[in-house]
């Protein structure tokens, strides 16, 4: 059998095309990238899920070949969203059943005869199904191109799974089931919208890091499950996850709910008490409205957050911690910094990684979805609710200032001044500012 190498282009192969190999595998990308430059394909590989939407960010290619497992991202997770945010792009995937694709590469079926030439000089590679007959085949109106006994055309699913090594395998175990490469899907965000999918895409990117992450957005924009989130997908996730509100604390009790206290440390402190930084110990400290904390207190945060160094209230003993921080507020922290409000070093040591939660207003698109889920959450402990057009049109016509948060509420409201009714219409549709 011809080498990878000694593959010639066909006749037909005259444009140059380019194409993203996303596996953890590196022969296997090698292998097929070797095999498509005889195609004059440009090729260009990632590890992973996330290094492969970079790349597409960068310059979209016209074809990408995804393996049935990622290092980084669930498969079936990122090729829906995938294709939401790059419809045409040309995925080649194991199951493409989930994924329709909304163009076809002319040329896909010089990626399946790749496939199959790696296949058939690697038995640990890619597994393809069984040919289709070629009534089938020419049926979807695509060239044929036959290698073997198997034939591949560009409608043709890849429907088997590909066997991972060794190495991989116990990598996995390793890591257990809360390791990246098994990441669950991200339930808590609701919505396919460019902004939405941008927020998944940079969840996923920092979560397996230790990285400190700065989530900005309006109030009620969800800034909290995208922490939570973080928390889930990261290693830290069997850890504890400790939240609090930095604006809901009086400034001269903020420090002690944080740092923690010793007996008889200040005026009613009558026992010791342990802080949410220590509680937080291994796992993920949330602070949720961090442009509200005082900036004397600022300084002291800085310094755990420099040298993971920390005391009680009352105690000489410095104690050490490893938390992940992140942070959360619904004003420009940047512009807070050029005010003197908030210390410019504890911003830069917080915002290595932004986040910025949309406001609803922002993604129309996803309304629709955000109603479904909200009514199918209020179904579980009240007669389940369906809405129609007219409510729905009263809905897209609302700004929204208090965002999913509100929405929420104007449905709860409606739902009950709808009492028995099964239907929710426009004349139990009311925002906050109409009520007298």
């Amino acid at each position: 059998m011809a080498s990878a190498t000694s593959l010639q282009a066909p006749a037909f192969c005259r444009q140059r095309r380019t194409a993203i190999i996303a596996s953890a595998d590196s022969c296997f990308r090698q292998r097929l990238r070797t095999i498509l430059s005889g195609f004059r394909w440009e090729v260009r590989e990632a590890h992973g899920g996330a290094q492969a939407w970079g790349e597409t960010l960068d310059a979209p290619p016209q074809a990408m070949v995804v393996d049935s497992w990622l290092p980084d991202l669930d498969v079936q997770d990122f090729l829906r969203e995938f294709r939401a945010y790059f419809p045409n792009v040309d995925v080649v995937a194991n199951d493409l059943a989930s994924v329709k694709p909304a163009v076809i590469s002319p040329y896909r079926q010089e990626i399946f005869y790749a496939l199959r030439h790696v296949e058939d000089t690697d038995t640990a590679a890619w597994k393809t199904s069984p040919a289709l007959d070629d009534e089938e085949l020419q049926g979807n109106g695509m060239p044929v191109l036959r290698h073997g006994t198997s034939a591949f055309s560009g409608s043709m699913p890849l429907s088997s799974t590909r066997t991972m090594n060794s190495r991989v395998a116990s990598s996995i175990a390793t890591a257990g089931s809360s390791a990246i490469g098994f990441v669950e899907p991200i339930p808590e965000l609701i919505g396919i919208s460019s902004q939405m999918l941008e927020v998944k895409r940079r969840i996923r990117q920092v979560a397996p890091r230790n990285s400190a992450v700065l989530i900005e957005g309006p109030t009620g924009s969800g800034k909290e499950l995208v922490a939570r989130a973080l928390h889930r997908l990261s290693l830290r996730s069997g850890k504890p996850f400790v939240a609090i509100n930095c604006a809901a604390i009086p400034g001269d009790l903020l420090e002690a709910e944080l740092f923690g206290h010793t007996r008889g440390a200040f005026t009613g402190a009558v026992q010791g008490r342990v802080g949410r930084i220590e509680a937080a110990d291994g796992g993920t400290l949330f602070l949720d409205e961090i442009g509200e904390m005082p900036v004397q207190l600022q300084a002291k945060l800085l310094r755990f957050v420099e040298s993971g160094e920390l005391q009680r209230i009352g105690s000489n003993e410095i104690m050490t911690g490893d938390v992940r921080i992140i942070a959360a507020t619904n004003q420009s922290l940047a512009q807070q910094t050029r005010s003197g409000s908030f210390r410019a070093d504890l911003y830069y040591r917080l915002a290595v990684f932004l986040i910025r939660t949309p406001g609803l207003a922002e993604r129309p698109d996803d309304l629709q979805s955000l109603v479904d889920h909200l009514l199918a959450q209020m179904g579980r402990y009240m007669p389940a609710k369906e809405i129609d057009d007219g409510a729905m049109e009263l809905l897209r016509a609302h700004a929204w200032p208090g965002n999913v948060r509100e929405l929420g509420h104007v449905l709860e409201r409606a739902a009950i001044l709808a009492g028995d009714a099964p239907m929710l219409t426009a004349s139990v549709i009311e925002f906050g500012d109409t009520l007298n």
